[in-house]
């Protein structure tokens, strides 16, 4: 599926994929009628209805098979960012038992941090050129920061301890997300997809092409289910594109006085 399908509104995505999934019904329909009046209609009643059930049982395991797929990259894309949230979270709050200086330093950091994955990184993902090649620069320095400090009690040292623990999990956090932001539905399954889509609209314009009527009510009926079920999977196919995507919302909200109005600009 194209970016630009992917980054419509979910209102214009469903004209869209209706749209397209009706007018192959459409040409589908008029061919099989055609064929019918020039002399093929003893030859396309002879198709069994009993082909019907199992091409649409064969559509509805594709289409559980690759939502299968699509919910669990979301599942994970919701939890890598919250994940990380959270990980930046307990850091800030941690930080709290350092003196001022070293203590606002590592909070400016994570604030950096957050601001450079909103305003730089989330497009890259939105459009799958983000990789891991792309480090980012203020995370490691603030884990420098951490492991550089000197701890002067118990709870420091505690506490050092646990922001390099939480730092270094919102760093694997950050590559979950990043590796999660280029999955997608690949090529072949899409193609598998479709083409027992058609196949199934074929059989039943064979199968009723005796009753024109009966003929476009039940491929009306069954166009419906799947263009239902592409927007399903095209809306949700790409984690962090389009109006239900997965948004850095959480991230934002560890340091919203200093970040959301950045974000928002």
């Amino acid at each position: 599926m194209s970016d630009w399908l992917h980054a419509l509104p979910v209102v214009w995505m469903a004209v869209v994929v209706f749209g397209l999934t009706y007018l192959v019904a459409a040409a589908i329909y008029a061919a099989v009628v055609s064929l019918a009046a020039r002399g093929y209609a003893r030859s396309f009643k002879a198709v069994s209805p009993g082909m019907l059930p199992p091409l649409g049982i064969v559509f509805g395991l594709f289409v559980a098979f690759t939502a299968a797929q699509i919910w669990n990259d979301n599942e994970r894309a919701e939890a890598a960012v919250n994940r990380e949230a959270g990980a930046l979270r307990t850091a800030i709050v941690l930080s709290a038992e350092f003196a001022a200086e070293p203590g606002d330093r590592l909070r400016r950091l994570i604030r950096q941090h957050i601001r450079e994955t909103v305003d730089e990184e989330w497009p890259m993902m939105v459009h799958q050129s983000a990789t891991l090649r792309f480090t980012p620069h203020f995370l490691p320095d603030a884990l420098q920061l951490t492991l550089g400090l000197t701890p002067d009690s118990d709870g420091q040292r505690v506490a050092q301890r646990e922001i390099t623990a939480a730092i270094g999990n919102a760093l694997d956090a950050r590559l979950q997300r990043i590796i999660i932001s280029r999955s997608q539905v690949n090529p072949v399954k899409w193609a598998c997809l479709i083409l027992q889509a058609v196949c199934a609209l074929v059989a039943i314009a064979m199968v009723h092409s005796d009753d024109r009527l009966a003929a476009a009510l039940m491929m009306t009926i069954f166009a419906a289910g799947i263009g239902a079920s592409v927007l399903l999977i095209a809306a949700h196919d790409r984690p962090f594109v389009g109006d239900i995507a997965v948004g850095p919302g959480p991230l934002l909200e560890v340091m919203p006085e200093r970040t959301s109005g950045r974000a928002g600009g």
